[in-house]
Parts: C-alpha cells; structure tokens; sequence
C-alpha cells in the first residue's frame, strides 16, 4: 500500500475530510522530515510508513477535541501536533513553540515550503516566553509529566481555555500529582489507525481562584 493509500485509509478511519490538496502537504510534510531528519536528527522515526502513523495520524486523531482559535503547540519538537493541526483547519492560528534553534530553524522553513499562512514559529523556553495574548487551547505531546506541563504553561492559557496533553497509557498517577490550579476535565482514549498502543486525550482545564 502506497503511501498515500495509507494516509487515505487512515483519514477515513479517524472519520476526517480533507481535500486531496491538503492529504498531499501532509505527504509533503513528511518529505521534509526525511530529507532534514538526515542532518538534524529531528526525530527517531525514520520509516516514512511509521511516520505517517506514529506522527501525522497520531497528531490527526485529537482533530475533533480542539476547539478555539489561537492554539499553541508546547515543545513542538518537529511540529507535532501543531503542522498536521495547522494543515487539516486553516481557521486555527497556531503557534509552534520550542527552545531548540535547529528545531525552529526546520519548523520555519517547513512552514514556508507547506505554505502555512495560519503558523508563526517561537524559539523560546516555555516558562519565560510571555506572548501579547493568551491562546485558547495549549496542547503538547512531549512533555512527560502532566503537574510540569500545567504548571509551566498555565500563564499561556486563557481562564476560559485549555490544556490538551497527549498521553500513551492513562497515566493515574500523573493526575493525582496535578496542582490545584488545574482540573481534569475529560480524559478521551483514542485509536490510531496502524498503531497498536494505548493512547489518551487528557483534557484540562485552569481553575479560577
């Protein structure tokens, strides 16, 4: 199965429409990962079929749970979640944020050769950057603790807005070490096409005092 025969068949399955123009810059996204991942060892994935499960369709399956419209992508890394997110809604503003300068360097160049017009890329550390406006939805699928994602990027979020963390397992004891300025909201366990893993949605939201 061809490449974009996988992508097709992944796309139906997570029960997502996108235009053959948009499935072929997600395509082209992984191109681009590839051919810098040679110099800049931007991710251990290295098989484009992996990529396309383990990344794009990973990244595609949390599509139906972001709401709102300035969405910040925490740790980026090579822009995961937040290209895949940017490319399947142009409403979204996204902003990649990381503090790795090759990283960014690659985020700012992919942007441009995807013709991303909705993305803006920040080489900050997280915990000092402090943007004009706050955004609606932080979202991250690097971070590896919940307490240190809520905590570091609480002065990003909205009092209205959200956290999304990726998770592998349901992680219970990451949750009973949550600070008291955030609460779960919705944990929402999701099925990647390909990929034979647990995966959760962990939904949070800030709590006013």
């Amino acid at each position: 199965m061809s490449l974009e025969q996988q992508l097709a068949s992944g796309l139906d399955q997570l029960g997502l429409q996108l235009q053959a123009e948009t499935r072929q810059r997600l395509l082209d996204y992984i191109g681009l990962m590839l051919k810098w991942n040679r110099v800049y060892n931007l991710t251990a994935v290295r098989e484009p079929a992996k990529m396309l499960t383990q990344h794009l369709l990973d990244s595609l399956a949390v599509l139906p749970y972001v709401s709102g419209h300035r969405l910040l992508d925490v740790g980026t890394g090579p822009g995961l979640p937040g290209i895949p997110l940017a490319l399947a809604n142009p409403a979204f503003a996204v902003t990649l944020l990381d503090s790795n300068h090759k990283k960014t360097s690659f985020l700012r160049q992919a942007c441009l050769e995807l013709g991303l017009t909705n993305t803006v890329v920040v080489c900050e550390r997280v915990e000092t950057w402090k943007p004009e406006e706050k955004y609606d939805v932080v979202i991250s699928r690097a971070f590896s603790d919940l307490a240190e994602f809520a905590g570091l990027t609480l002065h990003l979020c909205r009092d209205d807005g959200s956290f999304l963390a990726m998770k592998g397992v349901y992680p219970h004891e990451e949750l009973m070490r949550l600070p008291d300025t955030v609460a779960l909201r919705r944990a929402v366990p999701l099925k990647v096409p390909g990929l034979n893993a647990e995966r959760h949605l962990l939904i949070l939201q800030p709590v006013l005092s």
